[in-house]
């Protein structure tokens, strides 16, 4: 398998692009307390370094971690040793009995595992039903299509003290293409490296109707508490009752 977020573009998106997740921790944790999960396990779907995970144990829950990505999981288990974090795709991993899973930052679109469709994400959504206590709770967020089914290209660029990254996005109804070139220090020079990431986009409407099949309770929303998602972005906070 192709590997993705490789060690500069973690480092990168470590240090440059938290605030994604470090926003949405405050309201997840109030959407776990809410539905009387204020202890217990909480295993988080695409990782990345960490970064809930370290909020997690901070609030007095265990906190398993996963992600396809090892040097995500290298720098995860440096920040928070108690974790468990493990290199495993998202869609084919097994999942312990657990209070609640969650899955920050749109990673149920990426077509990094090559076996990732609507059958295999319906197969995962029964598995987190299953793996969930009585009362568990399921959060997570996607990119959405858009209304138009145009085609459309923008490029941009993020600089750090010492990395600069070039993202040039392609967008249709049902896929986004993200090609990504990083630029990172090391001594005197910069390293170069380049990713092209590919999502499946989905409809809103698909998806809550998916998770009311295999029996969650779902409501829909444009954030976690106060930190609202991005544009074409949708957040589900869905129960197993």
């Amino acid at each position: 398998m192709k590997e993705y977020y490789k060690q500069d573009l973690a480092y990168i998106h470590d240090v440059g692009f938290s605030d994604y997740c470090l926003k949405s921790a405050p309201g997840i944790l109030k959407i776990l307390r809410t539905n009387n999960i204020n202890t217990g396990l909480v295993v988080d779907l695409g990782c990345g370094s960490g970064l809930w995970a370290q909020e997690l144990v901070k609030s007095g829950y265990q906190a398993i971690g996963i992600d396809i990505s090892e040097a995500f999981i290298d720098i995860a288990r440096k920040k928070v040793p108690q974790a468990d974090f493990r290199v495993a795709s998202i869609f084919n991993v097994a999942i312990p009995q657990c209070n609640a899973v969650t899955s920050i930052g749109e990673c149920f679109n990426y077509l990094f595992d090559s076996e990732n469709n609507n059958q295999k994400l319906a197969e995962l959504f029964s598995r987190i039903y299953k793996a969930l206590i009585p009362g568990g709770v399921f959060i997570f967020d996607i990119a959405t299509q858009t209304q138009e089914n145009l085609e459309t290209t923008t490029k941009g660029f993020t600089e750090g003290e010492d990395w600069i990254v070039l993202v040039e996005k392609k967008e249709n109804q049902q896929i986004l293409t993200r090609r990504i070139i990083t630029f990172r220090q090391i001594g005197e020079h910069y390293k170069r490296d380049e990713e092209i990431h590919y999502q499946q986009l989905y409809k809103e409407k698909e998806i809550a109707q998916l998770l009311h099949r295999i029996g969650f309770q779902v409501e829909i929303a444009d954030g976690y508490g106060e930190f609202n998602l991005p544009p074409n972005h949708a957040a589900f906070i869905t129960c197993k009752t």
